[in-house]
């Protein structure tokens, strides 16, 4: 079976189907303004569609479809993506002849069964703040956690299944990319140090795709100045309540020119390893 593609059965799947996925959505594009200066990093685009779409499809393909999107800058322009899903994915045609507007689509547009909360989260909050004000939207013990701006071919189902398995508070997605990222000590699966500060490379770093136990909100001061990846990932590992899922394949974040040219090159060829759904 090709890396990543999920294999879950329709009880699986239903299963999972209201567990909440958090997105981090507040990000800006600074470092890619030939892109776009008015758009939030999430909705940069990949084939057309944007960054955030392909992330929500990842996690959709392995039966996890309740989304709730942590907002940030222009967090407007996601709004607006929702609430006009389809007219934004359709051929349509707009009538002004009657006294009420009326509106044809004329092609069927790709039927989505999601579940999506968009919450403002403020413009400049950092990542633990947004977390903490998303807690009256999640509602299970158990939540999922990401970022608005990488792809990957993760095993979500794999992840699930062994964040049930070891009962810890937290797993965090270790991958194995260049040394521009900050890195993770491990034993085991046991995390012993998470460090966000660059390497020389060659270790796991952190690769998003987190599950939490709701507990963990506990530990997020909800203000602005609040990091996920600062104080409660300490507290954790020193607690031995973070444990590491090793991903070996594909992973790519969007952080610069060069991987936005990179990540629409590999869909364009029909060769893009983070497409793990039909």
């Amino acid at each position: 079976m090709k890396k990543g593609v999920p294999s879950k059965s329709m009880k699986e799947h239903s299963e999972t189907a209201n567990i909440p996925v958090v997105i981090l959505c507040g990000g800006q594009s600074s470092r890619m303004r030939d892109v776009s200066e008015s758009l939030p990093k999430p909705m940069i685009p990949i084939g057309g569609k944007p960054i955030l779409w392909h992330i929500m499809k990842i996690y959709a393909a392995h039966g996890f479809k309740n989304f709730i999107l942590a907002l940030g800058y222009k967090g407007w322009v996601i709004k607006e993506y929702f609430l006009n899903y389809q007219a934004m994915n359709s051929d349509f045609t707009v009538s002004y002849r009657d006294e009420e507007k009326r509106v044809w689509y004329m092609n069927s547009h790709e039927h989505i069964d999601w579940h999506v909360v968009c919450a403002e989260t403020g413009e400049h909050a950092l990542t633990g703040g947004r977390i903490r004000r998303l807690a009256p939207y999640i509602e299970t013990e158990q939540f999922m956690v990401t970022y608005g701006d990488g792809v990957g071919n993760v095993d979500v189902t794999g992840l699930w299944k062994f964040h049930l398995s070891h009962g810890k508070i937290c797993t965090v997605t270790g991958v194995t990319p260049s040394g521009r990222f900050g890195s993770m000590a491990v034993d085991g699966d046991t995390v012993t140090e998470f460090n966000e500060k660059p390497d020389a490379g060659g270790g796991l770093i952190n690769g998003g795709f987190f599950v939490f136990r709701r507990e963990c909100l506990d530990m997020l001061t909800g203000q602005p100045d609040s990091m996920l990846e600062d104080l409660p990932m300490t507290e954790l590992v020193k607690r031995k309540e973070l444990m590491v899922y090793r991903h070996t394949g594909f992973w790519e974040p969007m952080d610069t020119m060069r991987d936005y040219n990179v990540l629409n090159e590999m869909w364009d060829k029909g060769q893009a390893p983070w497409k793990v759904w039909e």
